[in-house]
């Protein structure tokens, strides 16, 4: 296989920010203090468990703002391993939660991205939806040919909601670090800034029709069976509105459901992991949001890979550092160097600084809790290492909470950054796309920790390792790191 330069496949798109202390931003604001002044005042009050009930507050604020809230739900309702199974368990709503929109709106949306009467367009459309998430619904139609379609709307507005939120939310993750605990607010405020940039990409769905083209294309290339991606229709599908594929299916984490079909997902997850880290390996590109939801058991023993508003890329360097990490874990005894060099300019001197160790020593460090999680089957490891980080693991100095050093930092950060992004300059200091692609690959392979715990508890995340060493002889320099 001859490895696609990254750039010359798919572009990312870029959001455009409102400007600062516009109206809609400050009435944006006061909807959200009033939010989470009725919803938390009820905690205060709270004679049962205090810490149960500031979860579902959380929950009930994040639903009711919708949007981008909705996404750090989604987030926090995948990743038990690092938000802790009460919190995470709270959130699961999050994955497929939003109110329809008017079907009026919806009509109105369709006909004016297609340019057409919605009864021309299809011989059937389905007012009540499907799925209802924080950035579109999905509705059932067919078009006149008979071909079963699922028709994904934006919500009206969404990109005014979406781009408030980004001007707002420092100080809201800032609150909500307060009540949930230190030590995952590194994490949550890794993942303002990671979304700042993916979610403009959802904000235009033609970007998610080219995808689906593009991936359809690399599984008619590859020898991975029982998968399948929808297959978009530009010609019914706008910047508001994507028509695709309809897949019938349930969530993967559906338990009653498998077990009432007598299914066994164990063969479908593992081709689903081969599938992942292929186009990864190869490209450096791969689905950036793995929930449960957008993991589909279809009937004929396949599973559907849907939602794809967000593509992960990895830049070179960050692509390198996947290969090269790969390569370690499979026994590439040269490949830890580079592993190590790159985690090192990540985490700058932080080991050195808290545990004292030498530069040999953060080596042997890191190498001690990555490899496990790589070549350990999931029932014994924990991914939580790849978003928490390794300074997080060790225990905090007298006095402190964990995380609360690298916090500040975030928080001075995101101060400065702020103004930086307000007066159109680059800002300083702030993730750069290293940071960015190590944290969004950390936040896949969590989920992936998930339905590996489920249903291959006995199976590592690099089991077939024959496959990865092909994918990475494939791929050109392979031998010259």
């Amino acid at each position: 296989m001859t490895e696609r330069p990254v750039s010359r496949l798919l572009p990312p798109f870029r959001l455009r920010m409102p400007p600062p202390g516009s109206t809609f931003v400050r009435r944006r604001a006061l909807d959200t203090a009033g939010a989470a002044l009725r919803h938390f005042s009820r905690v205060a009050v709270t004679r049962g468990d205090r810490r149960a009930a500031t979860y579902r507050a959380l929950r009930l604020l994040f639903e009711d703002l919708g949007a981008t809230y909705v996404k750090f739900g989604q987030l926090l309702g995948s990743a038990p391993g690092v938000f802790g199974d009460a919190l995470s368990a709270e959130f699961r709503t999050c994955l497929d939660s939003g109110p329809p929109i008017e079907p009026g709106d919806v009509i109105r949306i369709v006909e004016n991205a297609l340019g057409a009467p919605l009864h021309e367009i299809f011989a059937e459309f389905d007012a009540k939806p499907i799925a209802a998430a924080s950035i579109a619904v999905v509705h059932r139609a067919c078009l006149h040919d008979g071909t079963r379609v699922a028709v994904k709307v934006l919500r009206p507005d969404v990109e005014k909601t979406v781009t408030a939120d980004l001007d707002i939310m420092v100080p809201v993750v800032e609150f909500l670090s307060l009540q949930v605990g230190m030590d995952i607010a590194g994490p949550l405020g890794e993942a303002l800034e990671v979304l700042r940039d993916q979610i403009a990409e959802e904000l235009d769905l033609r970007n998610e029709a080219r995808t689906l083209a593009h991936f359809n294309a690399l599984l008619a290339e590859i020898d991975i069976p029982n998968l399948r991606i929808p297959r978009p229709y530009p010609e019914y599908s706008g910047r508001a509105v994507l028509t695709m594929e309809f897949l019938d299916g349930f969530p993967i984490d559906d338990l009653d459901e498998i077990m009432r079909r007598g299914l066994d997902p164990k063969p479908l997850v593992e081709a689903l992991l081969r599938s992942w880290f292929l186009t990864t390996l190869r490209d450096g590109l791969f689905h950036g949001d793995v929930h449960a939801g957008n993991l589909l058991l279809l009937e004929g023993g396949e599973i559907g890979i849907v939602d794809w508003g967000i593509l992960g890329r990895l830049d070179p360097d960050t692509l390198l550092f996947f290969r090269s990490l790969v390569r370690a874990a499979l026994g590439d005894e040269d490949a830890w160097e580079h592993v190590v060099a790159g985690l090192s300019r990540a985490f700058g001197t932080t080991l050195q600084e808290a545990m004292g160790l030498t530069d040999v020593e953060v080596g042997e460090f890191m190498r001690a809790h990555l490899e496990p999680i790589l070549t350990h089957p999931f029932g014994e490891v924990s991914l939580s290492t790849l978003l928490l980080g390794p300074g997080e693991v060790h225990e905090p100095a007298a006095g402190t909470m964990p995380g609360e050093a690298s916090w500040r930092k975030t928080l001075v950060r995101w101060r400065y950054n702020r103004r930086y992004r307000r007066a159109g300059l680059r800002p300083v200091d702030g993730l750069d796309e290293f940071d960015k692609g190590v944290f969004l690959l950390a936040k896949q392979l969590l989920y992936f920790e998930r339905y590996g715990k489920m249903f291959l508890s006995d199976v590592s995340l690099l089991e077939d390792a024959d496959f990865y060493r092909a994918v990475l002889e494939s791929v050109d320099g392979a031998n010259g790191l």
